[in-house]
C-alpha cells in the first residue's frame, strides 16, 4: 500500500485478473470501439462460439512478431478485452463478427493450446477518471465531430463523450491513417492528455486542427 493510501486508511482495490483467449491481429482495437472479423481458422471459430455461449471476451492484440494465420504469433503484451455484439454466419463463408472493445489489459502469462490457441492470464488496466479536454487541445473536437458525422452511427455509435479526453483520443487513435504500431503505442498511454497531445502535434501541420 502506498504512502498515500496509508494516510487516507485506504487500500488500493487489486486489479481485476482474468484467463481468457486471444486474437493476435495485425491492428489495434481501442477501448469503446468497434471492430469487424472474419473468422475462417477453427481455432478461432470454437473461440468464438464458447465466448459467444457463455458472454465473456476474448482479448484482442497486436501481432509483435508472427502471422495471423498459422503458427500462434507473438503478441504486444497490451490488449483490449472485445465483446461479440454482431454474429453472421453464412453457409461456405467466414464466420463475421462485430466485436467491441472494452477495457485494456496487459499480460502476465501467455501460452499456446495444442490447437494453436493462446490462452492468457491478463490485468485489466483501470481507465482513467472523467478528464476534461484541456483549451489548448479542444480543436481536436470539430475535426472528430466532422469525422464521426461522415462515418455515421452504425461505425461510431453514440452515445458520443466529445468532452471527454479519453474517449476524443480512443477514436482519434483508431481513425487516424498511421501505422498499427504507431496506434499500438497510442493504445499504451495510460494518461488521456498526453495521447491528445501527440495527436495534436500529428495532425496540426497537415491543417486538420489551428
Amino acid at each position: 500500500m502506498g504512502w498515500l493510501e496509508r494516510l487516507l486508511g485506504q487500500e488500493k482495490a487489486a486489479p481485476e485478473v482474468l484467463e481468457i483467449p486471444l486474437f493476435p491481429l495485425h491492428t489495434v482495437l481501442f477501448p469503446g470501439g468497434l471492430l469487424s472479423l472474419r473468422v475462417f481458422e477453427q481455432r478461432y471459430l470454437d473461440m468464438a462460439a464458447a465466448c459467444q455461449q457463455a458472454k465473456t471476451p476474448f482479448g484482442v492484440c497486436l501481432i509483435a512478431s508472427g502471422k495471423d494465420v498459422g503458427a500462434p504469433a507473438v503478441p504486444h503484451g497490451i490488449g483490449t478485452l472485445a465483446f461479440i455484439r454482431q454474429w453472421e454466419e453464412l453457409p461456405d463463408q467466414p464466420l463475421h463478427l462485430t466485436v467491441a472493445g472494452d477495457h485494456r489489459f496487459r499480460i502476465l502469462e501467455c501460452e499456446a493450446q495444442d490447437d494453436g490457441l493462446l490462452r492468457a492470464r491478463v490485468e485489466v488496466l483501470d481507465e482513467p477518471a472523467f478528464t476534461p479536454i484541456p483549451t489548448a487541445l479542444e480543436a481536436l473536437v470539430p475535426l472528430l465531430e466532422q469525422i464521426a458525422a461522415d462515418l455515421g452511427p452504425e461505425k461510431l455509435p453514440p452515445p458520443h463523450a466529445f468532452d471527454e479526453a479519453n474517449w476524443v483520443g480512443y477514436r482519434l487513435s483508431e481513425v487516424m491513417p498511421v501505422q498499427p504500431l504507431a496506434q499500438q503505442k497510442l493504445l499504451e498511454l495510460n494518461d488521456p492528455v498526453s495521447r491528445l497531445e501527440i495527436l495534436y502535434k500529428y495532425l496540426a501541420p497537415k491543417g486538420l486542427v489551428s
